[in-house]
């Protein structure tokens, strides 16, 4: 069953908030539409905030050094921000979408004080070995699908082919190549990880490796492979 929801979240960094929600799915944006627009999407644990596992509660929140200003730089730019994130953790039981809102409010609450917000967020709870009704072996929303992407570029009207993606994990830049994006960034230090992402790259989709976001941002921005409409 479907609930819609139309809130006022100025405290959250996103003016007004559509929050659409499936029992796996989250989908919240302000009203503002980015005209064709390159945005960065970026996934969230490991990337914007340490992956300690399962993150469900906001005291477990520690923003990464540098994401938050790496976050500012683009957003001073005109670059939306989109983040699209897997939570097996709710479709495992872990915690609920209360806890996610909770956790959502805490990084934004961070990002809010660095002068950076969020454009977007997007998550999927579906999993294979979810519980009931959260059971969903290949949701399209689900990286290393293209769906949480593909309704972001559709919705804020986002120039998917010049818009890149950040993830920990090369499921986040599969997706990103799936959806006929420019490319990705994987923030990794395993060696097999970043060969596993370097085979990905063709000529329509590049690929970069970094160590944290701050420095992912630097590399796209600097070499021009991330830019806004002048």
């Amino acid at each position: 069953m479907s609930l819609k929801v139309i809130i006022e979240a100025l405290s959250r960094g996103i003016s007004t908030i559509h929050m659409n929600i499936d029992v796996g799915l989250w989908f919240e944006c302000g009203a503002k539409a980015f005209g064709g627009r390159p945005a960065l999407f970026l996934d969230r644990d490991g990337v914007i905030i340490a992956d300690t596992g399962y993150v469900g509660r906001a005291e477990n929140v520690r923003v990464l050094d540098g994401a938050a200003d790496a976050i500012a730089r683009c957003n001073s730019l005109g670059i939306p921000i989109v983040v699209v994130t897997n939570q097996s953790g709710i479709g495992r039981g872990y915690y609920g979408w209360e806890g996610f809102e909770a956790v959502q409010r805490e990084v934004s609450t961070v990002l809010v004080a660095a002068g950076a917000h969020l454009d977007a967020v997007l998550a999927c709870a579906y999993h294979a070995e979810g519980c009931g009704a959260l059971r969903y072996a290949d949701h399209p929303w689900r990286k290393p699908n293209p769906g949480m992407i593909d309704m972001a570029t559709k919705r804020l009207e986002i120039d998917r082919s010049r818009s890149w993606i950040v993830g920990d994990r090369v499921d986040d830049l599969v997706a990103g190549r799936a959806a006929g994006l420019a490319g990705g960034t994987l923030i990794a230090s395993d060696s097999a990880m970043r060969q596993a992402a370097a085979s990905l790259a063709n000529p329509n989709f590049g690929i970069e490796t970094t160590h944290t976001l701050a420095e992912a941002v630097a590399a796209l921005i600097e070499t021009g492979r991330l830019a806004a409409d002048d």
